[in-house]
């Protein structure tokens, strides 16, 4: 039994989706994050170009990079995409078999366990920490370890690099490309550009790389030291 997409599954996803009457597209209102999030968010996506700016530095593994950067942790209002993609997943359930889906299954698990952790870690800062409008690394690591929820930082490490996995197998079946190639013009005619955006980014940044084993034993490895040394107490826990 194949976990990705089969040439049928594909001709009937792009049939239903150049029919706009059947997934009609639903504008959410625009959202800005609170000063303190975006904050946050900033100083976040600051840390992982410092931790990963030598993979940054590698064509090879740059756009990967960059879709993490730009795409997951920038400090922005995700909103409508994270919305859109709620809705496509329930939708392209009716055309692809649900371990097709995999991929987009756990990436909205992924958001959804990740804004929960964020808007804990915030209200740590806020409330216990002091911070203002501004942040360092102490504070962001005392904010951490107040929170108290090792297992699951651990937990979100894994679903990264289990999402990672799921691309870097996918990217190798040419029907993903295809699929979203000629789901492109409806996509947009229909106002899903933000998904489509981002899902093409993420393919085709997987798919420039090619092989993931080193960059996603990076990530695992650097993430895991850094969440050991901010709850050890080390002192710059993020040099690594």
């Amino acid at each position: 039994m194949t976990d990705t997409l089969s040439a049928k599954d594909a001709a009937r996803l792009v049939t239903a989706l150049r029919k706009h009457d059947e997934l009609s597209h639903r504008r959410v209102s625009p959202g800005e994050l609170s000063p303190e999030m975006a904050l946050l968010r900033a100083w976040q996506a600051r840390r992982l170009a410092r931790t990963y700016a030598d993979f940054l530095a590698d064509e090879q593994y740059a756009p990967a990079c960059r879709f993490f950067l730009d795409d997951i942790y920038a400090p922005r209002d995700f909103s409508q995409r994270n919305t859109d993609i709620i809705r496509i997943h329930d939708f392209m359930m009716k055309f692809i078999p649900a371990r097709a889906l995999k991929t987009l299954t756990l990436a909205i698990e992924l958001n959804n366990f990740t804004e929960a952790l964020d808007d804990k870690l915030l209200h740590a800062l806020l409330a216990e920490v002091g911070m203002t409008d501004s942040l360092s690394e102490d504070q962001y690591a005392e904010a951490y370890r107040l929170c108290d929820n090792y297992d699951d930082r651990v937990k979100q490490i894994d679903m990264i690099i289990a999402i990672g996995r799921d691309l870097e197998r996918l990217v190798k079946h040419r029907t993903i490309g295809w699929t979203l190639r000629l789901a492109r013009g409806p996509a947009y005619r229909a106002g899903w550009n933000e998904l489509q955006d981002f899902l093409e980014h993420g393919y085709t940044a997987f798919r420039r790389m090619g092989n993931a084993d080193k960059f996603l034993d990076a990530v695992h490895d650097r993430e895991l030291q850094i969440l050991d040394n901010i709850y050890s107490g080390k002192p710059h826990p993020f040099d690594i």
